[in-house]
């Protein structure tokens, strides 16, 4: 086997072996299963339907973009916008640590960590095309996964305005797969979505 591939499969392996002990589960069609597992398989689905030719970096992101994410919950910072910043910016400190930790003990190369970690910060977003690529692939993610139960958690208009700050972060590519995802969501889920995006794109 390439070496390549060896150290791909073997990172590949350590991250879901960590996403698999995630004490949050999620319902997927009719199984309880992982959360953490559940969103970087979907993640990675959209990764490669939005580019079949995604390279091996941007694949190894999409595979460790919230990695332990659960072992700092939002709870430890205060409430508010500040304490959520703060909460987002130590989240996205442990997972570049601990994905550069396992990239490196496996043997991938400083420049190859270097560029998953792009990846894991949003470097040069809206500049870097793949950087864009993987933030279209998330916000799929929380169109598929978590709108619904957001949207039951948070008034119309909070709702608009999280959903106007998505839709300026994607891509025109990728708003447009994103509209043909929102056609199974709830109809007044939709309706929001509509609302949002009219005033935005």
């Amino acid at each position: 086997m390439p070496k390549d591939l060896s150290c791909f499969k073997r990172a590949i392996s350590q991250f879901d072996a960590i996403h698999r002990e995630d004490p949050e589960t999620a319902v997927w069609h009719g199984s309880e299963i992982p959360r953490a597992w559940l969103y970087h398989e979907r993640l990675i689905h959209w990764v490669e339907h939005l580019d079949q030719n995604a390279s091996a970096p941007l694949r190894l992101a999409a595979r460790c973009q919230h990695l332990r994410r659960w072992i700092i919950p939002r709870t430890d910072y205060p409430e508010g916008l500040t304490g959520y910043r703060r909460w987002r910016s130590a989240l996205t400190d442990l997972h570049v640590q601990e994905a550069s930790s396992i990239l490196r003990e496996i043997g991938y190369d400083d420049a190859t960590i270097g560029r998953v970690g792009d990846f894991l910060t949003k470097n040069n977003l809206k500049r870097d095309a793949e950087v864009q690529l993987f933030e279209d692939a998330i916000c799929l993610v929380f169109f598929e996964m978590e709108l619904t139960d957001f949207a039951g958690k948070h008034d119309r208009d909070r709702l608009i305005r999280v959903l106007r700050k998505v839709a300026m972060k994607m891509s025109q590519n990728g708003w447009e797969v994103a509209q043909q995802l929102t056609k199974q969501l709830p109809n007044e889920v939709r309706d929001l979505v509509d609302k949002a995006i009219s005033q935005t794109r």
